[in-house]
């Protein structure tokens, strides 16, 4: 009788939930070679990021052949989701009496110029090209989100406190919520002028706005009398992560903005516990993780399949958004100088980065108008990798 002396390696092969694991763990990995590279160049860490999330759907799509898949499918959104939710959060807390007093008006003047100039330009830009009529009003609108996770890390790693960091930050603390008036008053114009139905859109756009306040004030005006009492002065980090899971689950179950709902918490927050000391501090501390899947997802989640079909709409739309910012940075510029301050000619270009609202809006638009989906979520799609890419640099070139 012989002996099987054969031997297997006892290790199964790995399931979703493994699979999902070791993909975290080299997304962070990856993170730590990103800032190894962005240490000794003049490349922005966000970028190289991005440029990570791309690489992995091309292995994906192209070297393994899984068209249509993404990584960490389930898992993505809520992570990104998250990310978003403790920007949010964090830029709520600028949004302090003491800085408004100093930079309210100055907040206001230069976001509307820059919204109303981008609007006019890509909208009428796009009608003139000779794109569809949903296109070109939904991408005027999609164009008036910025992305506040890039501007505000990139603020953050510079250092810069001086009035156009603080500016820069305080307009991204209420671009979102721009954003989603001008796109819930496109979607109802396009409804009114295509179908009929723009009292819907408008009852849309009016319970995400409305039920985010509301969201927000139910969760921000508990949380600013309670946390920061188990240890005096300064939140856990148990009560900062509860603050943002509670955001992020109840603003989707809700289907109301968790960007504005967690920036009203955040302000209700800061100006109203008296007892905190370091209101935010836990949030910064455990920040950094998310923002890494943020930035890798988003290059990740797009199609690259579809990027030829949107080729001169993405360049147009490129071209066009740029152009935008820029003349309402001149614009709102001007006016700032009319007040006293003067600000760089070119701080519109510092809002140029554009990720997960703008791809949110996109997904929202093609529900509506699906016979121009493809053609409008793959302009979108590889324009954010290019804004999300470029972005920083004109930050760091404004600031500088």
């Amino acid at each position: 009788m012989t002996a099987d002396t054969s031997w297997e390696w006892p290790m199964a092969e790995p399931g979703t939930a493994t699979a999902n694991l070791i993909l975290l763990g080299l997304i962070l990995s990856l993170s730590i070679f990103a800032d190894a590279v962005a240490s000794r160049t003049r490349l922005p860490r966000i970028s190289l990021l991005v440029l990570v999330g791309v690489g992995v759907a091309a292995a994906q799509q192209w070297g393994l052949g899984q068209t249509g898949a993404r990584p960490l499918d389930g898992l993505s959104e809520p992570l990104i989701q998250v990310a978003l939710v403790m920007v949010a959060f964090l830029l709520g807390g600028e949004l302090t009496p003491e800085r408004l007093r100093s930079t309210g008006p100055l907040i206001v003047i230069v976001s509307l110029a820059v919204i109303v100039m981008g609007v006019l330009f890509v909208g009428a830009g796009l009608l003139l090209l000779g794109f569809p009529l949903a296109v070109a009003v939904s991408l005027a609108a999609i164009s008036v989100a910025t992305d506040p996770a890039a501007v505000s890390e990139t603020v953050h790693e510079s250092g810069d406190t001086r009035l156009r960091a603080r500016l820069l930050m305080g307009i991204v603390a209420i671009d979102d919520a721009w954003g989603i008036l001008v796109f819930g008053l496109a979607m109802a114009l396009l409804g009114w002028l295509l179908s009929g139905n723009g009292g819907l859109a408008l009852a849309q756009a009016g319970w995400e706005l409305g039920g985010a306040l509301v969201l927000g004030a139910a969760v921000g005006l508990p949380a600013a009398w309670l946390t920061g009492r188990l240890r005096p002065g300064e939140p856990t980090q148990v009560e900062a992560i509860a603050l943002i899971l509670l955001l992020a689950g109840l603003a989707t179950w809700l289907e109301v903005s968790a960007l504005l709902a967690a920036m009203i918490a955040g302000a209700l927050v800061a100006n109203l516990s008296s007892h905190h000391t370091r209101s935010f501090n836990e949030i910064e501390h455990i920040e950094w993780p998310f923002l890494v899947f943020f930035f890798v997802l988003s290059g990740a989640s797009i199609d690259l399949r579809h990027l030829g079909d949107a080729l001169w709409l993405t360049l147009a739309y490129i071209a066009l958004r740029l152009a935008g910012r820029y003349l309402g940075g001149v614009l709102g510029g001007h006016l700032a100088r009319q007040r006293g301050t003067r600000l760089p000619h070119d701080i519109g270009l510092a809002l140029t980065p554009q990720a997960g609202i703008a791809m949110g809006m996109a997904l929202l638009a093609v529900e509506r108008y699906p016979e121009q989906g493809a053609l409008l979520l793959a302009a979108v799609v590889a324009s954010t990798v290019v804004f999300e890419t470029l972005g920083p640099l004109l930050v760091r070139r404004v600031l500088r």
